[in-house]
């Protein structure tokens, strides 16, 4: 994810990062499922493990060392530009299905309760967000945004895995092309209708939009959510699952970025800046083919996870001991992202700007694996999941126990 510093240098803003969408199975701090502060019942490690490298890419976007032309030094850390993101959007929707039903869809007050909950849990996020923001970082919070994400998903909740397919695909679609053609300036230089109506700049970002024109526009990445619902009502210890999720990965990552190389060359240097912007996939241009570019991306990554931590073989559980500091900071990324943003105020803003090295990034991945690890070997939850989880209960109210579960009374005479 190209993602956040505000732009000493061209081409590579400094402002944004993918934060985080933990009950069983992986939940997320932002769609934490109920359970104790100390997490209880398999987790499927993958899951975190992909989240945790959601961080890592994060950490590579803001803090890595640029070369004299702004570009990543080295230079293979752009593989974090833009996707890190969407990973991580994509991952909160995951949550949020494994956190309500799994592969039982919720209906009734199951259901009421569940869209209260993401509610709840939206405007905590929001407040969090907001606050980060203050610090007056150059890191472009993607917590307000994550709010409004999950506002919109407030009416999929209940959907079945078919439909939140279909749904990804028509907002994948739709949302980029409506946004572009409202804010890309026309043909013949004219401005866009938006930029016409406001007075802004084109393509037009208008101040303290997150649904459509900011640095994580909410109506854009909840395909990502949606598509991450699907994933997340899937049988995701399943073998067959996670292979058909890494062919899905691969063929969506060929067609978003193949498909925009071709249409790129084919329209050649004179196309108009609206032609151009929705066949582009470059980081954070949040065109179609971006999405389904970033989409196979973040797919391939949750497989090759899934796939490497299987429980039942050695191997499995050899990689899954190996990465278990990427999977605590995966378990804990809402506490990571947040104290992350505030090291960075702390340290003072030069390290984000101007980079003389990868020594800071490296030193602030080692001290947040190593902390995550240790806070999750002796404590358990993250300290900001702990908080969210609380909030939301004194809201909301304790979980229910499972269907099927008795409360547990003495007999009389006990």
């Amino acid at each position: 994810m190209t993602t956040s510093r505000q732009q000493p240098h061209a081409g590579h803003p400094r402002q944004n990062p993918a934060g985080s969408p933990a009950g069983s199975a992986g939940t997320t701090p932002d769609a934490a499922a109920a359970g104790a502060d100390r997490p209880r019942g398999r987790r499927l490690t993958g899951i975190d493990i992909a989240r945790g490298l959601a961080i890592l890419g994060m950490f590579v976007a803001h803090l890595g060392d640029d070369g004299p032309e702004g570009r990543h030094d080295p230079e293979w850390f752009v593989v974090a530009d833009g996707r890190s993101a969407a990973l991580f959007a994509l991952l909160a929707g995951v949550s949020m299905a494994l956190a309500n039903g799994r592969g039982t869809l919720p209906a009734g007050a199951v259901l009421a309760r569940a869209r209260l909950t993401t509610l709840v849990r939206a405007g905590i996020l929001l407040l969090m967000g907001v606050f980060l923001v203050g610090l007056g970082t150059p890191v472009l919070v993607i917590l307000p945004a994550y709010a409004a994400m999950f506002v919109l998903a407030l009416p999929f909740l209940g959907l079945a895995r078919a439909w939140l397919l279909l749904g990804a695909a028509l907002v994948a679609v739709v949302s980029p092309t409506v946004i572009f053609l409202l804010t890309t300036e026309r043909a013949d230089g004219g401005p866009s209708p938006l930029a016409s109506v406001t007075g802004e700049a084109d393509p037009v970002e208008l101040p303290m939009d997150v649904f459509a024109t900011g640095a994580y526009p909410a109506l854009v990445f909840l395909a990502y959510i949606l598509l991450g619902m699907a994933v997340g009502r899937s049988a995701l210890s399943s073998l067959r699952v996670q292979l058909a999720l890494l062919g899905a990965g691969v063929a969506l990552g060929v067609l978003g970025w193949g498909t925009s190389r071709l249409a790129l060359d084919a329209l050649g240097d004179g196309a108009s800046p609206l032609a151009r912007r929705l066949v582009s996939a470059g980081a954070h241009e949040y065109s179609t083919l971006e999405v389904v570019g970033n989409c196979g991306s973040s797919l391939t990554v949750i497989a090759v996870c899934l796939l490497l931590t299987r429980p039942g073989n050695p191997v499995g559980r050899a990689f899954a001991a190996v990465l278990s500091p990427v999977a605590a900071a995966g378990a804990a990324s809402l506490s990571v992202y947040s104290f992350h943003i505030v090291a960075i105020f702390l340290l003072g803003n030069d390290i984000v700007w101007y980079p003389v090295s990868n020594a800071v990034l490296l030193w602030f991945i080692a001290v947040a694996l190593a902390a995550a690890w240790l806070w999750r070997r002796f404590l358990g939850r993250g300290p900001l999941e702990r908080l969210l989880r609380a909030a939301t209960a004194a809201v909301v109210g304790p979980a229910p126990p499972p269907a099927g579960q008795r409360t547990h009374r003495p007999s009389v005479g006990a």
